[in-house]
């Protein structure tokens, strides 16, 4: 296990570096111009080169790149062209919000997907199994914006039942998460469902009920536990995908994430920012992966880590 971790560890430090590579290097070839918009508009050029100058972006993108590394293994992310403020501490701030979020979207997947995808895979070819799934297709086919105002103009502005917008109490996260819930629901219902039916058809089962053991132990025992591995995995991208930010969801509900921080610095161009929140979401992807990965020996001990 110590190796095992070592070596993922350092592949964690390799994605950083190829992602903060990769980012930079996008973020330097487009055609916008950062020190214009940090200068405003009606700035002089004699202004913007002097902005320019004063952000480091007068030199050649290697030495930029080697200056901002040297200060990341420092753990700075640099400082916001546009908002003045460490970009680490605009980040922090925004992280409860965007875990809550992540927390109350991955619950609402996991309640919505698990349950209904086992319905279909023990009532599989009948009309309950054809609902659920054309349930399932329907809302991963669905946008996210329809989703979500379509939930807010139900439960929010039409019946009145929870807040249209804001954060701070458990009623302001119910529609968020069950946006995002409804949504990822789907894609866990119909892995849960194959998953389910091809454990079913394994030699264990057949043999377990050959032996005369009740129904409920077999399922309990043997086909949700199997079911489950799918499923880990998923989790573990889900964690890095919301920890990413949801920029429609958040930009409907008014959800202060990191999200609704990413947007704004890409109208603003604020690379600093835009690093820094790439550099987040790749380090969430990769550990929520290991956390996947560590969970799943627990579930099926067959699966040996080395």
């Amino acid at each position: 296990m110590p190796a095992y971790l070592l070596r993922r560890l350092m592949h964690v430090v390799l994605v950083l570096i190829g992602v903060s590579v990769i980012t930079f290097l996008i973020l330097h070839a487009l055609p916008q111009d950062p020190a214009r918009q940090v200068a405003g508009r009606t700035a002089s050029p004699e202004q913007v080169e002097e902005v320019r100058h004063q952000l480091g972006l007068d030199q050649p993108w290697p030495i930029q790149y080697w200056r901002y590394a040297v200060k990341l293994v420092q753990g700075d992310l640099g400082r916001s062209y546009v908002q003045r403020s460490q970009v680490s501490e605009l980040i922090a701030a925004r992280l409860p919000a965007t875990f809550l979020l992540m927390l109350g979207a991955i619950f609402c997947e996991l309640v919505i997907g698990l349950i209904s995808g086992a319905v279909a895979a023990f009532r599989r070819n009948t009309s309950v199994d054809q609902s659920v799934m054309l349930g399932a297709l329907l809302f991963v086919s669905t946008p996210q914006f329809l989703v979500a105002y379509a939930l807010l103009y139900v439960f929010g502005a039409q019946l009145g039942w929870l807040p249209l917008s804001g954060y701070g109490e458990f009623k302001n996260l119910i529609l968020p998460a069950v946006s995002l819930g409804l949504l990822g629901g789907g894609w866990y219902a119909r892995v849960m469902r194959s998953s389910i039916i091809e454990v079913l058809r394994q030699d264990y089962v057949r043999t377990a009920r050959a032996k005369g053991l009740r129904r409920a132990r077999i399922v309990l025992l043997h086909v949700v536990p199997n079911g489950l591995l799918p499923i880990v995995a998923m989790v573990g991208l889900d964690i890095g995908y919301f920890m990413s930010g949801i920029v429609v969801v958040e930009s409907v509900y008014g959800w202060p994430g990191i999200g609704q921080l990413a947007w704004q610095a890409i109208q603003q161009i604020d690379i600093p920012i835009i690093m820094g929140v790439t550099l987040v979401a790749a380090c969430a992807i990769v550990l929520g992966n290991l956390l996947a990965d560590l969970v799943a020996p627990l579930i099926d001990p067959r699966i040996k880590l080395k």
